[in-house]
């Protein structure tokens, strides 16, 4: 057999397909997909955001069966108002506006019902005066060598305490790992107010676990 010569090998070279190199399709070109009716482009976008905003809900509410469905909500709104979505930002901090919003008007049902149920408990209904409601703590002592699991529990009931305008920002930062700028306009607010409700939500999740540190 004939040896190439250099130059017959850089023509051989040269007539070779490139390998062709595989990008994903943007969230962008996705939600266009979605408003031409491509079905596949929807799926392959919820599947890129289903599991982490279901966890984001469910750190929000502390309610895996409430996240599953307010997660559900969140991509039929987003499908519903595709047309609406504005590219001036990331589609991740839009999805994140909605599943925020959804969790704390979640969050705030629940406690107008706590209302609505202590306000019965604190009422007379045989005509005497409403009695204090101090119920007892019926919660075993901690064990002094509290395990990890145990921590962690307590610092997701911790969350779980704060108001959502201070509880949204600490997981979207501490947990979703999101900027202080995406922060801001996920919750329609300033970077500033961002920062600063943060740090009043970790000093008061500090004073929760004093004593488990």
């Amino acid at each position: 057999m004939r040896t190439l010569s250099s130059v017959e090998e850089l023509d051989f070279t040269a007539a070779m397909p490139a390998t062709a190199v595989f990008q994903p399709a943007s969230d962008d070109a996705l939600l266009q997909g979605t408003l031409a009716g491509d079905e596949d482009a929807f799926a392959e976008l919820m599947g890129r955001y289903r599991n982490q905003i279901t966890s984001y809900i469910y750190r929000m509410t502390n309610d895996y069966d409430a996240a599953v469905d307010l997660a559900q909500e969140t991509f039929l709104r987003v499908y519903r108002a595709a047309g609406r979505y504005q590219t001036t930002h990331a589609f991740s901090t839009y999805i994140y506006r909605i599943a925020t919003n959804l969790a704390i008007s979640e969050l705030r049902k629940r406690k107008r019902r706590r209302l609505v149920s202590l306000t019965g408990l604190l009422s007379s209904h045989d005509g005497e005066e409403a009695r204090d409601f101090n119920p007892a703590d019926d919660r075993p002592l901690q064990d002094v060598d509290l395990v990890d699991a145990e921590r962690r529990s307590v610092v997701k009931r911790a969350i779980a305490t704060l108001p959502e305008k201070y509880r949204a920002p600490l997981v979207l930062r501490d947990v979703e790992g999101k900027s202080y700028d995406e922060i801001a306009h996920i919750l329609s607010t300033s970077e500033g107010t961002v920062k600063s409700r943060i740090n009043r939500a970790r000093n008061f999740l500090r004073d929760k676990m004093r004593n488990y540190v």
